[in-house]
């Protein structure tokens, strides 16, 4: 049965060591059972966490913009160790990061043109703290972003218009 249901999980999705365990748990698997059967999964090779690692940080920070931090707690949630961790962030650039981040301010730019342009600085760069951005980044982004535009939510535009944070 233990084996049937790591399969079934592995089916639906990629997922970790840890996660595998703990839906034997919740199906009451003896942990020895358990254990064997996720050595045994390991050594084929269909539960690998480092790959498992790697393919989320890359899928989420590409699909989502999340930053490195935000990543970080994704794959502590899906119990991947946190040398595994490392090393999959590691993959992931400060120019990655800054151009994700530029990515995720311009496509939200459109929907907060005629929002006062404080407002509107301060809601663009409260969406890339949500997403696990440092305020230093996010604003220099947002600022940045905002001055490239020129038409700062309709204020007349110009950097005047840009508002310092």
């Amino acid at each position: 049965m233990a084996r049937a249901v790591v399969l079934r999980q592995l089916t639906m999705a990629p997922r970790s060591r840890a996660q595998l365990a703990e839906k034997l748990a919740t199906k009451n698997v003896p942990a020895d059972v358990a254990e064997a059967v996720l050595d045994r999964f390991t050594d084929v090779g269909l539960i690998d966490d480092a790959a498992f690692a790697d393919m989320l940080v890359r899928s989420r920070q590409q699909t989502k913009g999340l930053a490195r931090r935000a990543l970080a707690q994704d794959l502590r949630r899906k119990g991947v160790d946190d040398e595994t961790a490392r090393a999959a962030l590691e993959t992931v650039t400060g120019e990655d990061e800054e151009a994700a981040a530029r990515a995720l301010v311009r496509r939200k730019l459109r929907s907060t043109r005629g929002v006062e342009p404080a407002k509107r600085a301060q809601r663009l760069a409260a969406m890339l703290a949500r997403k696990g951005y440092g305020a230093g980044l996010a604003y220099r982004v947002v600022r940045e972003t905002l001055a490239e535009e020129g038409d700062v939510g309709g204020a007349g535009g110009g950097d005047d218009a840009v508002p310092e944070f």
